[in-house]
């Protein structure tokens, strides 16, 4: 392009160009723009050296870091970030520098930033507004949480005394039924107490979930013998419920299987997701087990052959207390917990229905590292 049409251009784009000579000192190269004059009226008729801390003080710590910049000799740019300056005729100048070095020479932009500078400030402004209101949320969450944990401790010392009170009159003399209604009593108590217990420990499992666990290949679970540990420890409630529970058996043993992870948490999300098939699985179905290799994942898949899972609650299966329509579930935690668990090593969650029927509950692990 020629010389005096690119000149022109950066005038016409409001950006004067600038040679570094020493120090603080720049003399301008091509076309002044008519915003720059209002700073340096003389710049036009003078040969002599500017002074640009003069009219830019803003510009006194970026020099000192583009001095480094130049001496590095980097192909890239240096920007200045934005600030502003009056003119001579009181109006507000909205600036960015920017230092480049071309054919051995010290070059210094400075642009006149018009809607650009408005975007700019939309945007961050917008960013700003988005933080506070993200923060906001999480504080309120967080109040929010902090009030069920002290509800449940509170309802779960209450309990205990209960189970105190259900054992002393366990000792006395009763008629048949009522040490049956006693003993429903107790199951009941039981049985509140241990629903606490679990969404206590959910909780705790979310900020547990977020330490302890490996990317090393030597100390990284196995994701095939975890499935299998599995399996084999909920065959027997398969059994007695007829139901058929299987791992898929054309798994290429001689692949590697390690995966991001901790092995006790991994069998526990299999776990629950095993556990939730079957309470959904009607007599004689099967559900099915698989671990395949997925690129720089391994992806886990539980089949089952129940009715699946409607539209409408389908989105919402892995936030807290959800739970199907039948309520089958314990509290609607199970698979809460497997996704915090599995989104904090890095893998996805998810869940489909299975072209002939049932559903697919399915995650990825990235591979360990070798």
């Amino acid at each position: 392009m020629n010389k005096s049409i690119t000149d022109e251009l950066f005038a016409i784009l409001d950006t004067v160009v600038l040679e570094h000579l020493n120090d603080c000192y720049f003399k301008v190269i091509g076309n002044v723009p008519r915003w720059f004059l209002q700073f340096y009226p003389n710049v036009t008729s003078e040969e002599n050296k500017i002074n640009l801390q003069t009219k830019f003080p803003f510009l006194e710590n970026f020099l000192i870091d583009a001095e480094d910049f130049w001496h590095d000799n980097i192909a890239q740019r240096l920007k200045s970030g934005l600030w502003s300056e009056v003119d001579m005729s009181g109006q507000e100048c909205h600036l960015e520098a920017s230092a480049v070095r071309l054919e051995n020479k010290k070059i210094l932009l400075i642009e006149l930033l018009g809607v650009a500078y408005e975007e700019k400030q939309s945007l961050i402004q917008k960013a700003r507004q988005n933080n506070l209101t993200y923060h906001y949320l999480l504080k309120e969450t967080q109040k929010k949480e902090i009030l069920l944990h002290c509800i449940l401790h509170d309802v779960a010392g209450q309990l205990t005394g209960i189970n105190c009170c259900f054992a002393l009159l366990a000792m006395e003399n009763f008629s048949p039924k009522g040490r049956e209604r006693l003993e429903i009593g107790k199951k009941q108590s039981i049985k509140q107490e241990m629903l606490i217990q679990e969404i206590l420990k959910a909780f705790s499992a979310e900020v547990k979930s977020l330490e302890d666990f490996t990317v090393d290949s030597a100390q990284a679970p196995d994701a095939v013998r975890c499935a299998r540990e599995v399996v084999e420890a909920l065959l027997p409630t398969f059994s007695l419920n007829k139901r058929i529970l299987q791992l898929e058996p054309n798994i290429d043993m001689a692949q590697d299987w390690k995966v991001v992870g901790e092995n006790s948490r991994l069998e526990r999300v299999l776990f629950n997701l095993v556990e939730n098939a079957f309470r959904h699985s009607p007599l004689g179905s099967t559900v099915t087990v698989d671990v395949n290799q997925d690129g720089k994942f391994i992806l886990f898949t539980v089949d089952d052959e129940g009715p699946g899972v409607p539209e409408d609650i389908s989105k919402n299966l892995f936030q807290k207390f959800a739970q199907g329509r039948e309520k089958s579930g314990k509290a609607g935690l199970g698979l809460y917990f497997c996704r915090i668990t599995v989104e904090r090593w890095g893998g996805s969650i998810g869940y489909s229905t299975r072209p002939k029927g049932g559903s697919c509950f399915w995650f990825r692990l990235p591979r360990a590292v070798l």
